[in-house]
């Protein structure tokens, strides 16, 4: 079992216009994703529990006419509008605005859990015909009052079918060297389907999302169960580099100045190396220097939150052993293939349709800047993204296939709305995934 982190508040805000929501139709949206440049599982079944008072709710539902009014300010933000003061290279490169009919065309998974889940190097249709019907549970406890538990119940049903019926190729799908592991979790998952069978004929609504969650945890343990070892040989160029081979899960700790309503809070933030190897194997490696330790927040516009741009002239991480500034490479993986483009956007590749596996759909996705004009010029500085997603799905958004995303923060992403520029992170530490860390240069002398 993990320790359960927290976020703290004090008293009710005076101010409640304080909050600010992540939604694209606000004066606080400024699209500048940098300081100095533009840019930019866990397994524990516990949630990372925030104590809160008078919480307000984030989030509201937009109408057609408002979301057409969303999408053009957005066009203002991406073109480099005067007005908002950025740096000559603190915006992004001016893409094409899809047609107003594509943005607004569906909404798209926006957990950050079954991002993490989809995103996956596996091709088992057994467990994800389990996975479904579980997440569908989330829209069914959108129905008000106790006739959302009709609708859960046919959700469970059918995860519990779909179970019964593709066990076999379940298990044939483990790794073997996980393949223990994997049955165990396959018996915690049906033994906690038939608990969330007892909360539905109990007429319990507000057990279900928690036993949800729970359910989902272990359908994602059995699924990283199934990946045997780096699926992958990262390009020659990059070998060298710090490299995620797998996954990991930091913990941000995050001090709040001056704000009557929060003082502190951790963030879990779970890595991608599978579709990302280099961009976070460069941010663990950072996170093992300490690197990111005090350091302050340097945007906070409502749109993103930014940090990792250190003191002094430089724009990113000096390495000691070179002088110079480490930098890597985009680095963007689609779905159909089977390793990372690396150094070009995929608008310059021409794969306009293509799919990130790693899309900016949640609250709180997390990315790398770089200057707008050079693909490899990430270094140090990261950023979350705070929006509706719904206005801007994956693969029609004006992000997707231009940055790198390298992770989701999973627990207290809601907290990131309300951290602002000098909130100190007081520390980043790596909870989980470690070892997955190859050629660390945090362990050389210097």
């Amino acid at each position: 079992m993990a320790a359960i982190l927290s976020c703290h508040h004090s008293a009710s805000p005076a101010n409640p216009s304080k909050f600010i929501s992540p939604s694209i139709p606000t004066n606080r949206t400024r699209f500048s994703i940098s300081h100095k440049q533009f840019g930019t599982r866990s397994s524990s079944p516990l949630p990372i529990k925030c104590q809160i008072q008078n919480r307000q709710q984030k989030g509201k539902s937009f109408s057609i006419k408002e979301c057409a009014i969303s999408i053009a300010l957005a066009v203002g933000l991406v073109t480099g509008v005067p007005a908002l003061e950025w740096s000559s290279n603190a915006y992004a490169a001016n893409p094409v605005l899809p047609d107003l009919s594509v943005l607004i065309s569906g909404p798209p998974i926006k957990d950050p859990g079954a991002l993490l889940r989809y995103a996956l190097p596996i091709n088992n249709k057994a467990i994800r015909e389990v996975q479904k019907p579980l997440e569908d549970i989330t829209e069914s406890l959108k129905v008000a009052g106790v006739k959302a538990l009709d609708s859960v119940e046919r959700n469970l049903r059918q995860a519990s079918r779909a179970l019964k019926q593709g066990k076999a190729l379940i298990v044939s799908g483990l790794a073997e060297s996980k393949k223990d592991h994997g049955v165990e979790l396959l018996g915690k998952l049906e033994a906690g389907m038939d608990e969330l069978q007892q909360i539905v004929e109990d007429r319990n609504r507000d057990g279900v999302a928690e036993k949800q969650k729970e359910l989902l945890q272990y359908v994602g343990g059995v699924e990283e169960d199934m990946v045997d070892g780096f699926p992958y040989e990262v390009p020659e160029e990059y070998q060298s580099m710090p490299l995620l081979k797998g996954r990991a899960t930091v913990d941000m700790k995050v001090k709040v100045k001056d704000n009557p309503s929060l003082t502190d809070c951790v963030f879990r933030i779970v890595l991608d190396g599978y579709n990302a190897p280099v961009t976070a194997g460069n941010f663990v490696d950072l996170v093992e220097r300490h690197f990111y330790d005090g350091m302050e927040i340097q945007r906070a516009d409502g749109f993103v939150v930014q940090t990792g741009d250190p003191e002094g002239p430089a724009e990113g991480f000096i390495d000691p052993s070179t002088e110079k500034t480490r930098t890597i490479p985009l680095e963007i993986t689609v779905e159909g293939e089977k390793l990372p483009f690396y150094g070009s956007t995929l608008e310059e590749l021409g794969l306009y349709k293509a799919q990130t596996k790693l899309p900016f759909n949640a609250f709180g996705t997390m990315a790398m800047a770089r200057d707008e004009f050079e693909n490899n010029s990430a270094s140090s500085q990261i950023f979350w993204l705070l929006k509706e997603s719904e206005l801007t799905p994956s693969n029609s958004n004006i992000l997707d296939g231009r940055y790198a995303v390298f992770g989701y923060v999973t627990q207290n992403e809601d907290f990131l709305a309300d951290l602002k520029v000098g909130d100190v992170i007081e520390s980043i530490q790596v909870v989980s995934g470690l070892e997955n860390l190859a050629n660390p240069s945090y362990k050389i002398a210097g």
